[in-house]
């Protein structure tokens, strides 16, 4: 997968611009709160990427070159994707409250090179650098909204799907917060972040070649 796709994907499907200069210039770091420069990915959120719900987690996967370029051998695959992504842009959900959904099922699954990808998302749409560095541990932070904490509970719910099979107190809960359509919706956005998380993990896309700077 080249470098030139990853980015003409990201700015058309994540930020919704053409990959021009005016592009790249939004997704540099933006200022916190106090007015210093941000950092242009806070590695300790890579050290997060396989904290789980329970405690303990698995650790990001190993980085020692692409496996398989599958955009090359199987472009079908990433139009597929792009298919999902195109529809959950459009769905109506909050830009910001899909980038946390997408951070939180990256972390969980170790996949540094999407979790890389939309912190700096995140910091592109000016997301605080309190709620990035909460994420993992969201439960117990204060900065989240109900609506984002129903959100982070679901992805977790559906990207650990094995372990609980999505309990109807969890259902109920979050449908509080979200509509029939909504709910859909946030569903599809984890099923697309998931299904991205498992082809960079198993293809072995290194982090530190993620396009967007």
């Amino acid at each position: 997968m080249t470098t030139t796709f990853f980015r003409s994907l990201f700015l058309s499907t994540v930020l919704g611009v053409a990959g021009s200069h005016a592009g790249d210039e939004a997704l540099r770091p933006t200022a916190t709160p106090g007015g210093a420069p941000a950092p242009a990915i806070d590695r300790g959120l890579l050290q997060l990427a396989g904290s789980r719900p329970a405690g303990g987690g698995a650790m990001v996967a190993g980085r020692s070159g692409m496996r398989l370029d599958y955009q090359k051998v199987a472009p079908g695959i990433s139009q597929a994707m792009m298919g999902l992504e195109n529809y959950v842009r459009t769905s109506g959900l909050e830009k910001s409250l899909l980038t946390l959904v997408k951070m939180r099922a990256s972390q969980i699954n170790g996949c540094a090179y999407c979790l890389d990808m939309h912190t700096k998302e995140a910091r592109a749409i000016h997301e605080s650098e309190q709620k990035l560095g909460s994420l993992a541990h969201w439960r117990t932070a204060d900065c989240f909204t109900p609506r984002e904490r129903a959100a982070l509970a679901w992805t977790e719910a559906l990207t650990l799907i094995a372990e609980n099979h999505v309990p109807e107190e969890l259902f109920n809960e979050t449908r509080q917060h979200f509509s029939e359509k909504a709910l859909a919706d946030l569903s599809l956005a984890i099923i697309s972040i998931n299904g991205w998380n498992r082809l960079n993990i198993s293809f072995r896309l290194d982090p530190e070649s993620c396009p967007v700077e």
